[in-house]
């Protein structure tokens, strides 16, 4: 069970509390603090179609997303030099992802294992990437856009990736 945003902090507070009145007979205190706190940032691995980041919506644009067989992965819509959305995906999983908001923009993607919420990053196994091509979104009276993306190698494809630094990637 994923912990609420408030919990997270309270147990960040505990662990400064407990760590400040720590004396003789407190250490146990401020130790189950501390562990509490670490457990609220362990690595999870959230269902697919999770939204990890919602900066957008409104819009009627749709994606979706096929991803790999042995890896689960992040897609990161990025909007100028904003991220728009973020979404989780599993391994041989698909998901959609609705109310894309019209406009134009930059896909990067990570895969790996061992998800960290409080990172948001993979733990171990992680690779980056971003599309080479953007994608428009544009709405009208009578449509609106629909994209797919595949995030391994697809034979005939017309998507090409750039391998990117960890630090370049815009972590959900």
């Amino acid at each position: 069970m994923k912990p609420r945003p408030h919990f997270r902090r309270l147990a960040v507070v505990a662990v400064v509390v407990a760590s400040a009145l720590a004396g003789p007979g407190l250490t146990a205190a401020a130790s189950a603090a501390t562990q509490a706190a670490t457990t609220t940032c362990a690595t999870s691995r959230p269902h697919t179609g999770t939204i990890l980041y919602s900066g957008i919506s409104g819009g009627s644009g749709q994606l979706t997303i096929k991803n790999r067989p042995d890896q689960d992965g992040v897609v990161v819509l990025e909007h100028g030099r904003h991220r728009a959305i973020a979404v989780y995906v599993r391994a041989r999983a698909r998901a959609t992802v609705g109310n894309i908001k019209d406009g134009t923009y930059t896909i990067f993607f990570t895969s790996g294992f061992r998800y960290s919420a409080c990172q948001g990053r993979f733990t171990s196994g992680a690779s980056y990437w971003r599309f080479n091509n953007h994608l428009s979104f544009a709405t009208t009276a009578t449509t609106y856009t629909v994209y797919t993306v595949t995030l391994y190698t697809v034979s005939g494809g017309n998507a090409p990736t750039t391998q990117i630094n960890p630090s370049d990637f815009p972590a959900p």
